[in-house]
């Protein structure tokens, strides 16, 4: 977040972290119901993400797979990224906006896309983690939303 706020203020233009929502809506290039990242065809996945079995235990450049639909890449596998709502068990009560998801009494976030030590079922679209906003690890990553 304040890398975010370091490059809004360096560029003149406003980016952030995206909401889960946007976060999955993007993922699942723009709203389809793909079940990874650029495929539903577990056969394919290997063309989109990277993940356990295919990563070689390291993290990879972003874009040497497959983009989805919406020319966005490694959005399955390769690192976790954060997004900017807070952990909730599940979707009852949250949002339908699309906004961010904020909670009163809890300190943990999201993360979402899995990793590149990620079996198959924790890269997919839908699958989502949490941990408190201060953890950091070598397989955590973020990507920024920029409002036009």
């Amino acid at each position: 977040m304040a890398y975010a706020e370091w490059l809004s203020r360096k560029t003149g233009k406003y980016y952030r972290l995206p909401s889960e929502a946007e976060w999955e809506y993007a993922a699942r290039s723009g709203g389809k119901e793909e079940k990874w990242a650029g495929t539903s065809v577990e056969g394919e996945l290997g063309d989109y993400a990277w993940y356990y079995q295919n990563s070689g235990g390291t993290t990879h450049p972003v874009g040497e797979k497959k983009p989805n639909g919406l020319g966005l890449y490694d959005m399955s596998g390769n690192v976790w990224e954060w997004v900017a709502d807070y952990w909730h068990d599940g979707y009852s009560g949250a949002p339908d906006d699309g906004s961010v998801w904020r909670a009163v009494h809890n300190r943990l976030r999201v993360v979402r896309g899995g990793s590149r030590n990620g079996l198959v079922r924790a890269v997919r679209s839908a699958y989502r983690f949490r941990h408190y906003p201060d953890y950091r690890h070598y397989d955590i990553g973020f990507r920024l939303a920029q409002d036009l």
